[in-house]
Formats: C-alpha cells, structure tokens, sequence
C-alpha cells in the first residue's frame, strides 16, 4: 500500500475514527486504526465492542485532489500513537507506505516514522445492515435530541438499561427519554421516514454512543440517515458510518410516570430561576448536598434556600410570571434541576407540582416538544 493524502483531512477523520477505540480492549488488533487504500479513496475504521466508526476520504472534492494512490491496500496501526504522530506532522501532506511484515513508513517533510502494523486480515468486518426501517431529520436537530437528553441517563452499572436513551417513532414522531430513576428528559421530534408505517418502541441507545456521535457530527441541516435493525442501529452521513450496538432489555414504562394534573402551576423565566438555584448551591459541598428547598411566600413568590449545617444558609427569593393552585413547599436535587434548565432553550418555563412527595414536571412555556420529570426529596 502507498498513498499521499492532505494531512488536515486525514487528522480529521483519524480524531473521528478514533472515538471508538477504547485502551480497555482486551483485543490487540482492535487498539488500532484500520486504514484501507482502494483508488476511490482512502477508508479508516475505529471499533469496540459498542462503537465502530468507518471515515471515508474521497480521492477528490470539488476538483480538488485530496488523495493520490499508488498502491492499493491495508493496514492497522496502534490508535495511540498514529493520531498523535498525524497530528504534529510538519507539512501539509503526508505519504504511506506499507512494506514487508506489515511495517508502515509515514513520511512528511523531514520527519520520517516507521511503524510497526497489524494484520488487516484479522480486524472484525463491519455489521452489514439491511436499510429496511430508516428515517432521516438534520445533523443539527440530532444534535439538539443528544444534548437535551443525554445528561439524564444514569451513571450506574447496577441497571444497564437506564445507562441508554429510548428513541421511539410513532407516526413519523421520534420520542427520545432517559432517565437515571430521579428525573427524566423527554424530547419529541419530527422526523422523515421512507415509509407512513415505520415504528418502533424499544430502541435503546447507549448514552455513550450518541454523546460520541454528537462529538463528530456537523451542525448543520444536512440530513443523516438513521438505520435500525434488532440489536445495532446505524447513522449514515457523507462519508460517515457510525455503528452502535443496543441495549439489551424493555425500558421501563415512562409515559405512566408523568402526570396529568397538577395541584400548584409556576411560569417563570429560566435564567431567574437557573441562577437563583446555581447561587443556593454555591454553599453545599459537590456531591454530598445538593437539596433545594421551595416553598411558597406572599406575592406570588417562591423562596429557595439550601442549608448546608457546617457551612451556612442561603436564601432567595424568585417572582413568578404565573401562579395558580395551593401554596407549596417542596424539597428536591437542585443539580438536576440545573441541568434540564441549561438545555431547555426557553425564555420562560412552567413548572406543574404534584404535591410534596410527587414527581412534577417541568416544560418550556411556549412549546410542547419537551418535558423534564424530577422526584422530590425527602428531608424530615
């Protein structure tokens, strides 16, 4: 194998490729980069267990020659080193060549690297998926479905299934959920499908995955394909392949965790009340205290404090646009609040309670496309 490439293009999708790859593997051919040469262009291929990321670099864009082959072929080269070596590479090309034993000559300018390879023969192939069930919607609004609800998966092992995100479609809308068992992130969405009868109901996501994928998509409204098959789901782009594995398991039955009335309705302005809550917290020591309490005051206000014994107490005093139902007092996980309200995109939201010991949902005020659920605490 011999090639010339444009090295920005290739340091772009060797950073691409290489979220894949996990040092963990107990698997030596997979701590590598595939990079396969055919005289359309050239292909890199990254891989784990969960994740395989397949880069292609076209021989051209535009008339612009971006590769020049001399020779057709493959190789794996250690991820670790391959794309800190690219990076740093003093010109703006660089040349492969393969030659005896798998050893790999990259040369740039001056500086010449010789590496050690791996047999191509031995890295795993690719999932070959039928693209029976596919839909489309842009790169930017995917973005958008990943942020809005990743922060909400949980973080313990103990039940893998909530360590993913739920996508469900129902007559063309996808409904994305996660949630760690305390609050809950529900994002609905618009979405092009090939076909009025596609849906489905039980499509797990690990967060993982989707937060790698929001890393190496563009922002834009270009259109990326989404395929899904029984236990792999595949997002297909220009010149990207991005696969990831499903969860194994039902997720738990959210739409019955909502609910449908509520005995105190707020409206208030989000960054009022993000910053009002981000101040009760400056006193609690991270992880050990993040308990808020609410409770209702004359005006239509809402006091916040938060006590923290050893270090003190701090109170607040938020306005509502809007208030309707019995007074209130109720305790909850301020971070968690935070979080939703840094990805809710909404001037004003509603916050629906439910009572001191209920769930209560809070919304965007002008738009119904987004819910966040959050349990209460308890603290007598």
């Amino acid at each position: 194998m011999k090639f010339t490439i444009q090295r920005d293009q290739f340091v772009q999708s060797v950073q691409h490729v290489s979220k894949a790859i996990s040092s963990r593997t107990t698997i030596p051919v997979l701590t590598g980069i595939k990079i396969e040469a055919s005289y359309d262009g050239v292909t890199l291929t990254g891989s784990d267990s969960d994740i395989s990321i397949e880069s292609f670099i076209p021989k051209e864009i535009d008339d612009q020659e971006l590769v020049t082959i001399e020779q057709e072929g493959s190789i794996v080269l250690n991820a670790k080193f391959f794309a800190e070596i690219v990076k740093k590479l003093p010109e703006d090309t660089l040349e492969i060549m393969v030659t005896d034993q798998f050893l790999t000559r990259l040369t740039s300018g001056d500086s010449v690297f010789n590496l050690n390879g791996l047999d191509p023969a031995e890295y795993p192939r690719l999932p070959e998926i039928e693209e029976d069930n596919v839909f489309k919607m842009p790169k930017d609004l995917l973005k958008s479905l990943i942020r809005q609800t990743a922060f909400a998966v949980s973080t313990a092992e103990t039940r893998p299934i909530l360590t993913g995100i739920h996508w469900a479609i129902d007559d063309g809308i996808l409904t994305c959920t996660a949630t760690d068992s305390h609050r809950l992130a529900m994002r609905h969405a618009k979405v092009e499908t090939n076909s009025e009868e596609l849906a489905f109901s039980n499509v797990v996501i690990p967060g993982k995955s989707l937060s790698e994928l929001s890393k190496i998509i563009d922002d834009t409204d270009e259109l990326i394909d989404i395929i899904v098959t029984d236990n792999q789901i595949l997002f297909k782009s220009t010149n990207l392949l991005f696969f990831s594995r499903l969860l194994d398991g039902n997720y738990p039955a959210t739409k019955n965790m909502i609910p449908n009335h509520s005995k105190t309705s707020v409206k208030l302005e989000s960054k009022y009340l993000l910053a009002a809550i981000e101040r009760g917290l400056l006193l609690s020591r991270e992880g050990k205290n993040n308990v808020v309490n609410v409770k209702t005051i004359e005006n239509k206000e809402l006091e916040i404090t938060s006590v923290t014994p050893e270090v003190g107490k701090v109170t607040e005093k938020v306005h509502t646009l809007d208030y309707s139902g019995e007074e209130l007092r109720i305790s909850f996980n301020g971070k968690n609040l935070i979080d939703a309200l840094k990805v809710i995109e909404s001037t004003e939201i509603t916050i629906d309670f439910t009572g001191a010991m209920s769930p209560f949902v809070m919304k965007p005020a002008d738009r119904d496309h987004m819910l966040h659920l959050f349990s209460p605490v308890r603290t007598y």
